[in-house]
């Protein structure tokens, strides 16, 4: 019972999704402007800056050390039980599993896959960007550096740039980079900044992060969303791919290439809402062979009459629906025995006694 209402609600979610290329008018996809191109570039810029300062152990690693020797979960411990669950809001899984379902209800609702495919691509240019910088400079964290000054670079660790930081950029910046309305975007991009903000300084004051590592993963986060218009065409075509797959196992199915057992449990996902229905193949069906009378005087039978096709079931037939027309005298019909009494003047009742 619990699988068939699973794959109800299913087809129902597909046959939502198969109304596309419909699209709301109001949900504008964006668009690499001039200032869009200014400002990464300017960002790009910034987060170049920030990796050479660590490269030559500048002003910055010494800025790293102050605040690791300040301590700064031992200067407010109060704020630590708190702040051990604000930076969940950072930690990749979580956060995807959240913000996956708000655009999976997104995508239901607009029929279109765009948004749960921008986040797809959103995420994996995170991953792969972000991991290339963290295992190509190895950095070591505040709690596990060895000498006091160092960069801590090419020894084996992986927490430059903060993972956390630029996971909360582009997680919830990916909120109002999908937003439908200037509004939503404006209140959507203040949310996500002082979310990735509080992210970052959390790590910091917990000690798992230096300063110059959550710069760098502001920055890396902020280049990837200003970066999405440029990635824009080829969500379209993951988008199309996907719905041109569907559509052709759905042909399969139709001609019957597809195993029965694998047909049946993709026929609700490819139903679109009852709209379309898996065909069985069917042939030529030979009419039944009827007994002549000759035969069954032959086999000792009485001879069978064989009914007219006049006097089979004929199918039913759903007459179209007409407007009502009140009739202009009385709907009972006339009857014969009384009008053959009123013509004669006697009744058409017996007289009931003596």
């Amino acid at each position: 019972m619990r699988t068939e209402h699973f794959l109800t609600r299913l087809d129902r979610a597909f046959a939502r999704l198969d109304r596309e290329p419909e699209r709301p008018a109001h949900l504008q996809t964006p668009r690499m402007s001039r200032h869009r191109v200014v400002l990464l570039g300017s960002t790009l810029a910034f987060y170049l800056a920030i990796v050479v300062a660590v490269l030559t152990t500048s002003w910055l690693v010494r800025l790293d050390w102050q605040i690791m020797f300040f301590r700064p979960y031992e200067q407010w411990p109060q704020l630590h039980a708190f702040l051990d669950y604000l930076v969940v809001l950072g930690q990749r899984g979580p956060t995807a599993v959240m913000v996956a379902a708000w655009l999976g209800w997104r995508s239901w609702r607009q029929h279109t896959l765009r948004p749960l495919i921008t986040l797809g691509v959103s995420l994996l240019l995170l991953n792969i960007t972000v991991g290339a910088v963290k295992l190509g400079l190895g950095r070591l964290g505040p709690h596990y550096a060895r000498e006091i000054g160092s960069a801590e670079l090419f020894a084996g660790g992986d927490i430059f740039p903060s993972g956390h930081t630029a996971n909360a950029v582009v997680t919830w910046g990916i909120l109002a980079y999908l937003a439908s309305t200037t509004v939503t975007r404006r209140v959507l991009s203040v949310v996500s900044a002082v979310v990735s903000l509080s992210v970052g300084a959390t790590t910091v004051y917990l000690g798992t992060h230096w300063v110059s590592d959550v710069l760098l993963g502001w920055t890396a986060g902020l280049l990837i969303l200003l970066a999405l218009p440029w990635f824009e065409p080829l969500i379209a075509r993951i988008e199309a791919y996907v719905f041109e797959v569907r559509e052709r196992m759905r042909r399969r199915v139709e001609a019957g290439l597809v195993p029965e057992p694998v047909a049946a449990a993709l026929t609700p996902l490819l139903s679109a809402g009852g709209k379309w229905q898996r065909r069985r193949p069917v042939g030529p069906v030979a009419p039944a062979a009827q007994p002549t009378p000759a035969a069954t005087a032959a086999a000792g039978h009485s001879p069978v009459t064989v009914r007219p096709a006049a006097h089979l079931p004929r199918p039913h037939v759903i007459r179209s629906e007409r407007t009502p027309v009140t009739p202009a005298g009385s709907r009972r019909p006339a009857h014969t025995e009384r009008a053959g009494a009123a013509a004669r003047g006697t009744s058409a009742r017996p007289v009931a006694g003596g």
